[in-house]
């Protein structure tokens, strides 16, 4: 997020057919690309390990198919480009190639084309090409780079925003309070799994503020995944630097994150969870609007065997941060909150998650809400979908059911994160294709989400 920029002049030479006719274009058109013609990308995010960049195209003259290639200058790998094909990264060489829906700029424009994530350090490029005409001087000029953000102040978030309307929160009978002790209900969105992502929607600040601004939301919910193959497991340290990120980027847009440790095991992972939430606990507890959920859904696990885990969890936890909210998966993803209250984990300010899919879960799971809250349990819906369980691949919503369990929410002053903002065709992605990683989804929008939004305050 610190704004960094690389500029390189690059020759703009475009290829619009295979052949003896596709030379000729490429020859004529190099001619004139020096004038005014650059790749440039922009450094959006960064992390102790890695970086997050957008890149930027303008044309000397039009260009109706592109090819990018550049080297890096610095140690770089494991790079991740989105909106390209045929991305390929060789020692420091890499290149990349348009989606076809990009692939035309027009004279003289700018174009935002592709973005990626790299780990290594950002730093300049040299030896550019586009459609393998070289860059006129191939290289960049090593710029100044802004401060390294610091810790941000708890006492002092942006004017207006959620955490100063609110400030730090509290668990008050079976409710949620504000810093004056009134009750309040928090909403927003989820995160897709961090490692499915079909863009770093999560990791991105702009589109964090944008969704505060234009959607409204107070409360975004990082869910990192733990389990599936390339997730935390195989990867700690980066995973844990994205989810910083996002924990960052909150803590900069005034908004609430919920921290989700999202396994359908996570028991079976306890060494692990305890590392990761005592380290994150240690540097980012004394905010105000970090709250910690250390168990998505346990899948068919007992509560016994649940609540042991967050005893251990809540413990570690509660070594580097003594106040913050901590929401506690529940039995049969996250359904059996009844359950859960017959025998609580004992401490302060915790709640326990609820989810529901309202083509599945109707009156009945209400039932077993009502008789956790009854029995004085906090909940929060740390995840809902106005489809079936399996999150709408079917492509259905059934909204009437939803706008029960939205109506049931707000009577019972229950906060909620809707699941989940990504790219694609089951109803409970939020965007259509096409959506830019940095906000402005107001002709993106996808499945369940024009009612999500409609709820949102």
């Amino acid at each position: 997020m610190q704004g960094r920029r690389r500029r390189l002049a690059a020759i703009g030479a475009a290829v619009a057919a295979l052949g003896a006719s596709a030379v000729t274009i490429a020859a004529a058109q190099g001619a004139n690309a020096a004038e005014g013609c650059e790749v440039e990308y922009t450094v959006v995010n960064s992390w102790g390990s890695g970086f997050q960049a957008s890149v930027s195209i303008t044309a000397g003259e039009a260009i109706d198919g592109w090819t990018v290639e550049w080297d890096f200058t610095g140690a770089v790998s494991g790079i991740s480009a989105w909106n390209v094909t045929g991305q390929s990264l060789s020692g420091s060489h890499f290149e990349a190639s348009d989606a076809g829906w990009n692939g035309a700029v027009a004279a003289g424009q700018t174009r935002e084309v592709f973005g990626f994530t790299a780990n290594g350090t950002a730093g300049a490029i040299e030896n550019a090409a586009i459609n393998g005409v070289e860059c006129d001087g191939g290289g960049s000029q090593e710029p100044t780079t802004d401060p390294e953000p610091t810790d941000p102040d708890p006492t002092d978030p942006p004017a207006g925003t959620p955490v100063e309307r609110h400030g730090k929160l509290s668990v008050c009978g079976n409710n949620m309070c504000n810093e004056d002790g009134q009750e309040i209900q928090l909403r927003g969105v989820s995160s897709m799994w961090l490692h499915w992502q079909t863009q770093p929607y999560a990791q991105n600040l702009s589109a964090l503020e944008w969704m505060r601004d234009n959607w409204n939301i107070e409360v975004f919910r990082v869910a990192m995944g733990v389990e599936p193959a390339g997730a935390y497991l195989d990867d700690p340290n980066r995973w844990k630097s994205e989810v910083e990120t996002v924990i960052q980027n909150a803590a900069e847009a005034g908004v609430y994150v919920i921290v989700d440790f999202h396994a359908h095991q996570a028991h079976q992972h306890q060494s692990e969870a305890v590392a990761f939430f005592t380290d994150l606990a240690d540097r980012y507890g004394h905010l105000p609007n970090v709250i910690w959920e250390p168990y998505n859904e346990p899948e068919q696990v007992s509560w016994s065997t649940v609540k042991a885990y967050h005893q251990a969890v809540v413990a570690a936890i509660r070594a580097q941060d003594p106040d913050n909210l901590v929401v506690l998966g529940t039995p049969t993803w996250s359904q059996d909150v009844d359950v859960a209250a017959a025998s609580p984990v004992s401490g302060t300010n915790l709640m326990y998650t609820l989810h529901f899919y309202s083509c599945t879960h109707t009156q009945w799971n209400r039932d077993k809400a009502n008789t956790a809250l009854n029995a004085g349990l906090a909940l929060f819906v740390t995840e809902w979908g106005a489809s079936a369980a399996d999150g709408g691949l079917d492509g259905r919503v059934c909204l009437d059911e939803a706008q029960r369990w939205v109506d049931w929410m707000a009577a019972n002053k229950i906060s909620w994160t809707a699941w989940k903002l990504d790219v694609g065709n089951d109803s409970t992605n939020l965007l259509s294709a096409g959506a830019p990683v940095t906000g402005g989804w107001s002709n993106h929008l996808h499945g369940h989400a024009p009612f999500v939004i409609a709820n949102l305050p």
